[in-house]
C-alpha cells in the first residue's frame, strides 16, 4: 500500500513537472508572436500559475505582463536639452526661434501598475535571496517615479543595509555573486539617478552613493560620486577634496584626473590646472597625456 500512494505521488510530481514545462514553452512562444503583454499571455501565465505557483520564469513573466500593460508612450515637449535622461526625438522651433524638444515618456496606468508591483512582491517573497527580482522592483520604482525616486531610494538603501548585514546568500538569475557584482549594480543605480537629471534624483545619488562609500570605503566609484555631485552644484573646492582622496590612493584614476582639472579650470586656479595636467601627463591616456603636455607647455609659457 505505501509502495502504492509512493508511486501514485511520483507520478502527480512528474506531472505537474510536464504541465509547468508545457506552459513555459506556450509562455515563451507567445512572448516571441505577442510580446509581453500580447493576447493570451495572461492566461497563460494564470494557468500556469495553478500548477507552478512559485516557478521564478512564471513569477517574473507576471510582473512583466502587467508593468507591459500599465505603460502607454506618449510625447511630451520640454524646453530642456534632455527629459530624464533622454535625448529628443524631435527638435523644433518656436515662434521666437527658441528650439523645443519633444520626448517620448511613459505613462503608467496606477492599477495595473500596482498589479506589477504586486508581482513583484510575490516573487520576492518566494525568492528573497534574488537580486534580480530585488532589481525588478528598484527598476519599477525608478520608471514609475521618474524624476523624484523616493520610493526607488529608500528600496535600494534598505536593500544594501540587507546585503551589508551578510545574512543571505545572494543569487542573481540562479547564480551565485559577489561583492563586485554588487557593488557595480549599485554604482548602476547611482549612475541613473543621475542620469534623471532632476533635482530630487541628483540628491538621491548622493545618498545612495554616500550609503556605499562608507560600506565599501575601498571602492573609489562611489567616492567620486560624492565629488561629481558637489562638481554638479559648482561647491569646487568640496569636490576637489573628494578628488584628492581618490587620488591620494590611486593616482592614475582617470575620473578623478579629469574632473579635478574641470574643477581646477572652474575655479580659475592656474597653480591647481597644472597639478592636475600633471597628473595626466604621468597616468592618462596617450591621447590625453598629449593634450595635456600642450597645455602645460602653453601656460609655462604665459609666466
Amino acid at each position: 500500500m505505501i509502495v502504492l500512494a509512493a508511486a501514485f505521488l511520483g507520478t502527480v510530481a512528474a506531472w505537474a513537472q510536464t504541465e509547468s514545462e508545457r506552459y513555459e514553452q506556450r509562455y515563451e512562444m507567445l512572448v516571441s508572436k505577442m510580446g509581453a503583454a500580447g493576447v493570451g499571455v495572461e492566461t497563460v501565465l494564470n494557468n500556469w500559475e495553478k500548477v507552478d505557483s512559485l516557478n521564478p520564469k512564471m513569477l517574473l513573466g507576471k510582473f512583466s505582463y502587467y508593468f507591459t500593460k500599465a505603460q502607454t508612450p506618449q510625447v511630451v515637449m520640454k524646453d530642456a536639452r534632455k527629459y530624464l535622461g533622454m535625448e529628443p526625438i524631435l527638435t523644433l522651433k518656436d515662434s521666437l526661434g527658441n528650439d523645443v524638444y519633444y520626448f517620448q515618456e511613459n505613462v503608467f496606468d496606477d492599477e495595473l501598475y500596482a498589479q506589477a508591483v504586486k508581482a513583484a512582491d510575490k516573487a520576492v517573497g518566494a525568492w528573497p535571496e534574488r537580486l534580480d527580482f530585488r532589481f525588478m522592483k528598484a527598476n519599477a520604482y525608478i520608471a514609475y517615479e521618474k524624476e523624484s525616486p523616493d520610493m526607488a531610494l529608500a528600496y535600494l538603501q534598505n536593500l544594501v543595509n540587507e546585503y551589508a548585514s551578510g545574512k543571505t546568500e545572494w543569487e542573481f538569475e540562479g547564480a551565485e555573486i559577489d561583492d563586485d557584482f554588487f557593488e557595480e549594480a549599485m554604482q548602476e543605480y547611482c549612475f541613473s539617478f543621475y542620469s534623471i537629471g532632476s533635482t530630487a534624483s541628483y540628491e538621491a545619488f548622493l545618498k545612495l552613493s554616500q550609503q556605499l562609500n562608507g560600506l565599501y570605503p575601498d571602492n573609489m566609484g562611489f567616492l567620486n560620486n560624492i565629488g561629481s555631485y558637489h562638481l554638479l552644484k559648482h561647491d569646487y573646492k568640496t569636490a576637489l577634496k573628494h578628488y584628492d582622496k581618490v587620488l591620494k590612493k590611486h593616482p592614475d584614476d582617470y575620473t578623478a584626473m579629469q574632473n579635478g582639472l574641470l574643477a581646477a579650470r572652474r575655479l580659475k586656479n592656474l597653480k591647481l590646472e597644472k597639478k592636475y595636467l600633471g597628473l595626466i601627463v604621468k597616468h592618462g591616456p596617450e591621447k590625453d597625456r598629449k593634450l595635456a603636455e600642450g597645455r602645460l607647455e602653453a601656460l609655462n609659457l604665459k609666466k
